[in-house]
């Protein structure tokens, strides 16, 4: 019966301990400010981590850097951009993307990516319900409602944010105010890691002292 517990034990921790670190792998990034600038709705000094899901907000004088492994991400002023890890979403403003990674930008229903993986610069800018796209070095893949496109380098486009004429006037206005109404998304990678960790380490830690206190000797010789 023994044999059979540390079996049961083995099968937990191998299930367990794959999960947790995958929950504690969040893709990340460094947020540097250039002025005053707010991760989900608080002030940074200067710099800070930043999770997939962390809102990044500036104001009229202020700029923001987003540096990630093989990209770069420029928020420029009076913006409120959301980090994903593998893309950055537009709420609202502009963004300068400089990434060897793919990572796409996406402005309502508009996404915008590197044609190739190469080394891509390019810049989005999301006003009034109109979506301004300008290929700085490298092509750019373009999708809509309307299909996938292609901006070669140096050119430039403009699109319909079509989830403009979707939005309540409570969602326009708060865009408008940069997003202070927005929830605190950030931590929630640190978060969930944390849960799943807390989780796992409970278990393990039940099943070993369950383990334990079994004896070998059977209660009675009938069982």
């Amino acid at each position: 019966m023994r044999t059979l517990y540390l079996k049961i034990l083995s099968c937990v921790m191998a299930v367990i301990f794959p999960a947790a670190s995958f929950a504690a792998d969040q893709p990340s990034a460094m947020l540097y400010s250039h002025g005053s600038a707010l991760l989900n709705g608080s002030s940074i000094a200067k710099s800070s981590a930043i999770f997939s899901g962390d809102l990044v907000q500036t104001n009229k004088g202020s700029v923001a850097n987003i540096n990630a492994t093989g990209s770069t991400v420029l928020v420029l002023n009076d913006s409120l951009v959301q980090y994903q890890g593998g893309a950055v979403k537009l709420e609202h403003g502009g963004v300068t993307v400089s990434t060897s990674k793919l990572l796409a930008t996406q402005a309502g229903n508009v996404t915008v990516s590197p044609a190739a993986s190469v080394w891509t610069e390019f810049e989005v800018r999301d006003m009034d319900g109109r979506v301004q796209i300008d290929a700085r070095k490298g092509d750019l893949k373009i999708s809509d409602e309307a299909g996938t496109t292609m901006l070669a380098q140096g050119q430039q486009t403009t699109r319909d944010d079509s989830t403009q004429a979707q939005e309540t006037p409570e969602k326009k206005d708060r865009k408008k105010r940069g997003g202070a109404a927005a929830p605190a998304a950030g931590g929630g990678g640190v978060l969930n890691a944390k849960v799943a960790i807390g989780v796992g380490v409970a278990a393990i830690a039940g099943v070993t002292a369950w383990v334990l206190v079994q004896g070998d000797e059977p209660v009675s010789p009938a069982k």
